[in-house]
């Protein structure tokens, strides 16, 4: 039997061994159901996590109590972990709920200001024995995100001292991939993530991956990323087989039949993805 873990030790593992833990955001029982699947069947490490936004349509404990009821038959490594978690309120929530990581995300932020909440949250979330992702740059595809490059884009000597500063667990970084819907394949900056890794320590986050080539993740995994956010593939997945069924079914009204073609879906992507990273028969390493 399974029971939710901290990322600590898991990325530290996936840094060492040089690939990435898929980091699937969930929406709902079938997206949990399907990810421990997948997990499960390929013997992958994994992290589920929920957005804010999600966290607002279903508590925290209802979804920690949903994935301690999926892994209660496995005994795969499973990590729940709120994302882009941009307040206190919504970090200390998530953390009653049961949650043992999260992000603070205070990247729209001045910097100094990003310091100094970030340090603050750290020290309370280690206290609690909560491990903390944080971000330096601003991931394209927010709302209010900056629009000059320099501010976009992580600066590897600034994020030496930020790491240094806030001792956070691992570090969302910027190097041009974007959250949503790409509009065109992007450039991402290779040599910058690199220069981070060489200066950084502490496992690195890709953010933005939904729409990236299995050629680019590697890339980056290549390069020091040890986590990689999968959100947008699977909203789309799920949007599109409800729709199809339901197109093909009109006379079919029980959810759970959707449900299933749906869940079937996600199954499928998330293990796409495990296989990219190079997480599959991780779990016991």
């Amino acid at each position: 039997m399974s029971s939710i873990i901290t990322t600590k030790d898991m990325l530290k593992k996936a840094q060492k061994g040089k690939y990435a833990i898929g980091a699937f955001n969930v929406e709902n029982m079938e997206f949990v159901q399907a990810v421990v699947q997948a997990a499960t069947e390929l013997k992958s490490p994994v992290i589920i996590q929920t957005s804010v936004s999600t966290l607002k349509y279903a508590t925290s404990n209802l979804f920690k109590a949903m994935v301690s009821a999926c892994i209660s038959d496995t005994d795969i490594p499973v990590a729940i972990h709120i994302d882009h978690g941009n307040s206190f309120d919504s970090i200390m929530s998530a953390i009653k709920g049961g949650y043992k990581s999260v992000m603070f995300d205070g990247s729209l932020l001045p910097y100094i200001e990003n310091v100094k909440r970030t340090t603050e949250i750290v020290k309370i979330c280690h206290h609690l024995g909560v491990t903390v992702e944080a971000e330096l740059g601003a991931i394209a595809g927010k709302k209010d995100a900056p629009q000059d490059s320099k501010l976009l884009y992580t600066n590897p000597d600034t994020a030496l001292d930020f790491v240094e500063k806030t001792q956070c667990d691992c570090l969302a970084v910027a190097i041009g991939s974007c959250h949503g819907i790409y509009k065109a394949i992007p450039n991402l900056d290779y040599e910058r993530l690199k220069e981070i890794r060489h200066k950084v320590s502490v496992p690195l986050v890709l953010h933005g991956a939904s729409g990236l080539t299995s050629e680019q993740i590697q890339s980056c995994i290549c390069n020091g990323i040890c986590k990689v956010n999968v959100c947008t593939e699977l909203r789309q997945a799920w949007t599109k087989a409800t729709f199809d069924y339901q197109s093909l079914n009109p006379e079919v009204f029980d959810p759970k039949a959707a449900g299933e073609v749906a869940r079937r879906a996600i199954v499928d992507i998330v293990k796409e993805k495990m296989k990219i990273f190079g997480s599959v028969n991780k779990a016991y390493d």
